[in-house]
Formats: C-alpha cells, sequence, structure tokens
C-alpha cells in the first residue's frame, strides 16, 4: 500500500515524504517556550505562539516496548519512547519504528520517518511519524 496516498493521522504534527520527515511544533514569541504538539497559546503566558520546524532527528532518552494488544491497528509488540530532539531544546514521547523494536538502545541517535503504520481514529489507514535508529555514516 502506497503511503503517498494516505492521510496522515493528526494534521499538524509533522510534515515530509517519508524519506524527510519533520516534526511541527510551536514557539512562543514572548518567553521562548517550545511544545510539542504545537499549540495556539503558550501555556506559561498564553501569548500568541508561531509554528516552528523541530527538525527530524535525536536521542534516545528511554524506552520500552510493549507486548499487550497495540491500540490504532499498530503491529505487536510496539515500543515507545521519550526521545530528546537535536534541533530544539525539547524531550518529547513517540512511536519507535516497529522493524526495530528490539534494537533501541539508550544514548543511540535516531533519525524521524513517515509510512503507512495502523489505522487513524475512523479506522482508516494513515501514516505516522516514527524514530528510527539513525544510519551511520
Amino acid at each position: 500500500m502506497s503511503g503517498d496516498t494516505l492521510p496522515p493521522f493528526a494534521e499538524g504534527i509533522f510534515t515530509g515524504d517519508g524519506t524527510i520527515t519533520e516534526l511541527v511544533g510551536s514557539l512562543c514569541t514572548a518567553c521562548g517556550a517550545q511544545h510539542f504538539p504545537a499549540r495556539t497559546h503558550c501555556p506559561d503566558d498564553m501569548t500568541e505562539t508561531e509554528t516552528v520546524s523541530l527538525g527530524g532527528s535525536g536521542t534516545l532518552y528511554s524506552a520500552t516496548v510493549i507486548r499487550t494488544k497495540p491500540p490504532f491497528g499498530l503491529p505487536a509488540p510496539y515500543a515507545v519512547g521519550y526521545v530528546d530532539l537535536d534541533a530544539h531544546p525539547l524531550r518529547i514521547f513517540m512511536l519507535l519504528d516497529p522493524a526495530h523494536t528490539e534494537d533501541f538502545r539508550i544514548g543511540m541517535p535516531l533519525d524521524l520517518r513517515s509510512g503507512a503504520l495502523g489505522v487513524g481514529l475512523g479506522g482508516e489507514p494513515c501514516i505516522r511519524p516514527y524514530f528510527t535508529p539513525a544510519l551511520k555514516d
């Protein structure tokens, strides 16, 4: 199934074509706080925010493999983890590449990808972002 024709699981979370993918967040123009997912107003001072790219790479802070029945048609088992983004001072909770469930190690560099993975809230196939081990140079 081609990922090019599928909708994203949620609007405004990421951009990309599968190979080059970036997360979308927000920046408070008053206090400089950054948020993911993007917010229209800063929760700290209620100032309107601007949309910013958060990049597509990071370092794995923590991860776990979940072996119970997954939600949203995800493969079983699946992995999730906290990722420290390289381009911004944010630690986010994200899905990890199902093809590498057992390969994740704390401190490893990660790249963001997107692809056909699971279903959306309405049960339709969709595109999701996930972090995968970074390619070695």
